[in-house]
């Protein structure tokens, strides 16, 4: 049995944002420097990193940050984030008056099917714009369309090819480059762009200038979502115009466990990736010199979530068996802190590297693809925290197919035993990206470090 205490909160739209949260315009105020120590950052795309860590200086909250990396994500990594992707957060405010009453807090704008007929290429409704809004208007700081300028400017002046990006550009360049729209951004010379080149992407500037000017809700229910509308049915996978404005996120509370002193929070179902973080972070909990044991329990939790549902807790409890997991998709995750201890840990997929391969014209969106059910993203992430002191401790998110929960859970067993974010990388396939503050946040400062997978390509920093 798993000896775990599980705290879930109870599931809801944001309905109750009304006009904001569906397409009230931003405003762009001018920002300060921060000096001495700001918080960290750790993400698989050392770009949008630094736009992150550039929020945090100029006096952004971690909700700020986050937000910001998300959409620079879309430009930098659209392989595994364009904004047609799905993902889930957690946020963690330590306040008890706070948004998530001093516990982490979810929000699950996993990727959800279009009910539009026709089309060769299913595709997914496009989640993050309003999975990464819900984030803002729960925990965010800064005014909205600031936080969505460094994508803007990047995709309408370009960026320079990462190796992350150019890593995933090399691995399906061949058949990515066969729709003309995605040739003409991604390997307009006919070969995909390496590493250093310049990436423009006119067509999603525009689109992030409307969502700047104009709200999320426009890309949902304006004249944004006609266009994808349109532009989506000749990408051959059709959108329809009711499931884009019914394509909601939802907060939810975590999965709480206790762990010694502190607690940990974890993504909860759909992103049921979490529900097998925990599992597999009991298991290392009492046997920590058997992580293969683990990570098979991982699986097998994930697994048996998926097969039948049910209450969180009785599937990490359960001695039942399911069939193995199929071959899961690609993702890519990060994790923010700033200097108060609020902190950010976030996954994002589009459901196969680059989702289905086209791009809807004029938007430059890169459609995510529409899974079958026990084909969805292993979505992983935690948040360890002292409810007695109302304090950070540490933030672990995870990527790596199905080594995602197992990156998490030793990330997260590695961050708490030592005073180092990562001491030794996490088990293959998985790749982590860890901040952990031993003394913990708000408070001693100097022990704070952050970290990201040294066999990846994306980058830790922050300031001291």
């Amino acid at each position: 049995m798993v000896g775990t205490a599980l705290s879930v909160g109870g599931c809801s739209s944001f309905n109750s944002l009304g006009k904001t949260f569906f397409g009230g315009p931003a405003a762009v105020s001018g920002a300060k420097v921060v000096t001495g120590f700001i918080g960290g950052v750790a993400a698989d795309e050392p770009r949008a990193a630094t736009i992150a860590r550039d929020v945090l200086a100029q006096g952004g909250n971690a909700a700020d940050a986050a937000v910001a990396l998300g959409f620079a994500l879309s430009v930098t990594l659209p392989s595994r984030a364009s904004l047609g992707a799905g993902g889930a957060c957690l946020a963690y405010d330590p306040p008890a008056e706070g948004p998530g009453l001093g516990k982490p807090e979810a929000i699950l704008f996993t990727s959800l099917p279009s009910h539009a007929a026709g089309g060769d290429r299913p595709a997914s409704l496009p989640m993050l714009a309003r999975g990464l809004y819900a984030l803002y208007a729960r925990y965010g700081s800064r005014p909205f369309g600031e936080l969505v300028i460094p994508a803007e400017q990047m995709a309408r002046f370009g960026v320079p090819v990462s190796r992350a990006f150019a890593q995933d550009l090399a691995l399906v360049g061949g058949p990515l480059l066969a729709d003309p729209t995605a040739r003409s951004i991604f390997g307009p010379a006919g070969t995909p762009l390496s590493e250093g080149q310049m990436m423009v992407q006119p067509g999603l500037a525009a689109t992030l200038a409307q969502i700047r000017v104009a709200g999320v809700g426009d890309l949902y229910q304006g004249q944004l979502a006609r266009t994808l509308v349109d532009a989506s049915r000749q990408a051959g996978g059709p959108l329809g115009a009711s499931d884009l404005r019914g394509a909601l996120p939802r907060v939810s509370g975590a999965l709480i466990m206790r762990a010694g002193n502190n607690s940990v929070g974890f993504l909860p179902p759909p992103a049921d990736g979490g529900l097998a973080a925990l599992a597999a972070f009991a298991m290392l909990r009492r046997n920590p010199r058997d992580p293969a044991a683990a990570a098979a329990r991982a699986l097998q939790v994930a697994s048996l979530w998926r097969a039948g549902g049910g209450d969180p807790m009785a599937v990490a409890n359960s001695t039942a068996t399911a069939a193995p997991l199929p071959p899961l998709p690609a993702s890519t995750s990060f994790v923010v802190v700033d200097r108060s201890g609020d902190a950010v840990a976030c996954a994002t997929s589009m459901n196969n590297l680059f989702g289905t391969g086209r791009v809807a014209p004029g938007t430059g969106i890169v459609l995510a693809a529409s899974p079958p059910v026990d084909q969805r993203p292993l979505l992983a992430a935690a948040i360890a925290y002292n409810p007695a002191l109302h304090a950070f401790r540490a933030a672990v998110s995870g990527s790596g197919q199905e080594g995602a929960p197992m990156a998490v859970a030793v990330g997260l067993q590695n961050a708490l035993a030592t005073t180092q974010p990562m001491p030794v990388p996490v088990p293959d396939p998985g790749r982590a990206n860890v901040i952990s503050c031993p003394r913990y946040l708000p408070g001693a400062r100097q022990l704070c470090g952050w970290a990201t997978d040294p066999r990846g390509a994306g980058l830790a920093l922050g300031s001291q």
